[in-house]
C-alpha cells in the first residue's frame, strides 16, 4: 500500500487527510474482453451495490437480487401516508456519512460526482441527563490536536481526568493495526477496556459509549478491538474530523434510486422483491435459486446481513466447507433496535440541533430534528408549522414490551426537549429491526472474510473481517468493492482503487511507546 497524491476518474477521493492511504488493485486490463462472465450479487444494501458497481463498470453481466421491494438494505425507505394526508418516507433511521468514508462516498459519486445529495451538519453535540454537554464543532481535526482540543474544550473530560488515566492501559489507542489490534484486544469487552484505562464516568457515557452504540450493542458485549478501531478511524488516526454529512432528501430519493438507475444504464439487472433460496456449485459455475427459479452464474457475491447469510448458507448444503459453514453458523445479530419518527403539530425550539446524542435518558440514544437538514421533512414543517422528530433506541432488551419502549422514548423526548410536552403527535411510525451484526468479545476469528473456500463465491458487508481499518457503512462499501476486485482479478481485469484512513497510528514515537508497553 502506498500514499497517492492525486486521483483519476473512478477513484474515490482521499479527502483532507494527507496521510490517507491508497489501496491499489491487482494490475490487469481495463475491461472484460470477449464473452462477459455473469455474476449474481445477493443483497441490495451498500455492500451489494458496491460489488455490483465495481463489476458492471468493467463489463461483467450483473444480476442483483434483493428480497425487499427497494434498494438500500439498512438504509432503505418506504412510502407512508400520514393521517393528515401527506405522502412521506419512513426509513430505518439516521445515519452519519463521515468524511472518512472514502469508498462509500466514491460509490455515491457515481450518481452525483459533486455529492450534492449530502449536506454537512454543523455539530455533533452529546448531552447527558446530568446536564453535561459536549460539542465537536470547535475540536481540531488533526491528531494529536484533536485529542488535546477535546480535553481542553470538554466540560466532562478535563486535564485532571487525563492525569488519572492509566497510560499503559491506553497504549493500544496509539498504535492501531489490523489484525494486530484484534489479536491484542478481541478477548476484552469495550466496557472492560475503558474501565482499565480509567476514563471518567461522564466520558464513558458522553463520548465513548456513544461510539460503541454505533454498533447497536451494549459495550459489555462489544469487542474492545472494534471500539479501539473506531477511535482510530474517527478521532486518533484520521484528520477528517468527527463532523459528518447527511442526505438532504430521504435515502431512496437521494441515494438509491439514482444509483439503481446508474447500474441499470450499464446493463445490470436489478431483481428487487426476490428472495434467494439456495446457492449451489455446479460444474464451473453456481446455480442460484430465487423465488423458485434457477439461474446459472460464473460467480456469486453474498452481500447479506448476519441472519440472512446464516440462513442462506444453511439452505445451501453444498456451499463452502465444514469449517467455513460452522463459522457462518455462529454469526450473531445485535439486539433489537427501535427507530420512532413523530410528526408534531408545532416546532421544537429554534436552537435545537439537527442531531443530538443522548445518555442517561432511559433507552433514548439520540434525537434528530429532520427539518433541519432533510428536504421532505422541511417541506412538511413549512406547510404545517410542525416538526419531524426521530428517536433511536439501540440494543433494546430482547423480549421488551415494544409498545412500552415506544412510549418511553416519547417520555424521554419530553425531558430532552420540554417544549414537545405540549405538542400533539399528528402521526407516528416505528421501525423495529434486529439485523445489525454483533461483534462480540472473542468473535473476530469467526467472522467471514471476503474470500470463501469456493473461488467464485465472495462475501461482502459490514460483518466481514478485513485487514483494512474500516467500520460500519464504510466497511460495507469497501468489502463490496474488494469482493468485486477479487473476482475481476481472476478474469485479468483491474478492479476499483480504494482509499483508507492510515493503517497505523500517526506518530512513530507513540507507536514505539505502544509496542514497548505491549512487550514488543
Amino acid at each position: 500500500m502506498t500514499r497517492a497524491r492525486h486521483t483519476s476518474a473512478g477513484v474515490p477521493r482521499r479527502g483532507l487527510d494527507r496521510r490517507a492511504e491508497i489501496v491499489a488493485p491487482a494490475p490487469g486490463r481495463a475491461r472484460i474482453t470477449g464473452s462477459a462472465p455473469r455474476v449474481a450479487v445477493v443483497g441490495g444494501g451498500i455492500a451489494g451495490l458496491a460489488a455490483a458497481t465495481g463489476l458492471v463498470e468493467r463489463g461483467v453481466r450483473v444480476t442483483l437480487h434483493e428480497s425487499e421491494p427497494v434498494l438500500g438494505g439498512r438504509l432503505a425507505g418506504r412510502p407512508v401516508r400520514l393521517a393528515d394526508g401527506s405522502a412521506v418516507t419512513m426509513s430505518r433511521g439516521f445515519h452519519a456519512f463521515f468524511r472518512q468514508y472514502y469508498n462509500l462516498r466514491g460509490l455515491l459519486r457515481r450518481a452525483d460526482p459533486a455529492l450534492g445529495m449530502l449536506t454537512g451538519l454543523a455539530d455533533y453535540p452529546l448531552r447527558h441527563s446530568g446536564g453535561m454537554y459536549d460539542s465537536f464543532a470547535r475540536v481540531p481535526r488533526t491528531p494529536p490536536w484533536s485529542a488535546l482540543g477535546f480535553v481542553a474544550l470538554s466540560p466532562t473530560f478535563g486535564w485532571r481526568d487525563l492525569s488519572r488515566m492509566d497510560p499503559v492501559a491506553a497504549l493500544p489507542l496509539l498504535d492501531v493495526r489490523v489484525p494486530r489490534t484484534y489479536e491484542r484486544l478481541d478477548g476484552v469487552s469495550a466496557w472492560e477496556f475503558l474501565s482499565r484505562v480509567g476514563f471518567p464516568e461522564a466520558a464513558h457515557h458522553l463520548a465513548f459509549e456513544v461510539f460503541s452504540r454505533s454498533f447497536f450493542s451494549d459495550p459489555r458485549e462489544l469487542s474492545a478491538a472494534e471500539l479501539v478501531l473506531m477511535f482510530h478511524i474517527y478521532f486518533l488516526g484520521s484528520s477528517e474530523g468527527l463532523l459528518f454529512d447527511v442526505p438532504n432528501e430521504p435515502f431512496p430519493q437521494a441515494l438509491w434510486d439514482p444509483l439503481g438507475d446508474y447500474l441499470k444504464d450499464r446493463g445490470a439487472e436489478l431483481r428487487t422483491g426476490t428472495s434467494v433460496e439456495e446457492v449451489s456449485p455446479v460444474g464451473d459455475g453456481l446455480t442460484v435459486r430465487a423465488d423458485g427459479r434457477e439461474r446459472t452464474y460464473d460467480a456469486v457475491v453474498l452481500a447479506l446481513d448476519s441472519g440472512g447469510l446464516r440462513r442462506l448458507v444453511a439452505a445451501s448444503p453444498r456451499l463452502g466447507d465444514a469449517v467455513w459453514r460452522e463459522r457462518v453458523g455462529r454469526l450473531r445479530s445485535a439486539p433489537p433496535f427501535l427507530v420512532s419518527r413523530l410528526w408534531l403539530d408545532r416546532p421544537v425550539a429554534r436552537d435545537r440541533p439537527g442531531f443530538l446524542g443522548t445518555s442517561g435518558f432511559g433507552g433514548l440514544d439520540n434525537v434528530s430534528v429532520l427539518e433541519r437538514w432533510e428536504g421532505e421533512a422541511a417541506r412538511w414543517s413549512a406547510r404545517t408549522g410542525g416538526s419531524v422528530i426521530e428517536l433511536h433506541a439501540y440494543a433494546v432488551a430482547p423480549g421488551a414490551d415494544r409498545a412500552g419502549e415506544q412510549r418511553s422514548l416519547v417520555d424521554q423526548l419530553h425531558r430532552v426537549y420540554p417544549e414537545t410536552r405540549e405538542a400533539r403527535i399528528v402521526d407516528e411510525c416505528h421501525e423495529w429491526r434486529e439485523d445489525c451484526p454483533l461483534f462480540p468479545v472473542g468473535g473476530y476469528e469467526d467472522r467471514p472474510t471476503v474470500a470463501t473456500p469456493h473461488p467464485s463465491v465472495m462475501v461482502a458487508g459490514d460483518l466481514v473481517r478485513t485487514e483494512l481499518p474500516v467500520a460500519l457503512m464504510e466497511r460495507a462499501a469497501t468489502t463490496g468493492f474488494l469482493a468485486a476486485n477479487a473476482l475481476l482479478r481472476r478474469w485479468g481485469v483491474r478492479g476499483q482503487t480504494l482509499w483508507t484512513v492510515p493503517r497505523r497510528g500517526r506518530s512513530a514515537a507513540l507507536r514505539a511507546v505502544s509496542r514497548l508497553g505491549a512487550g514488543g
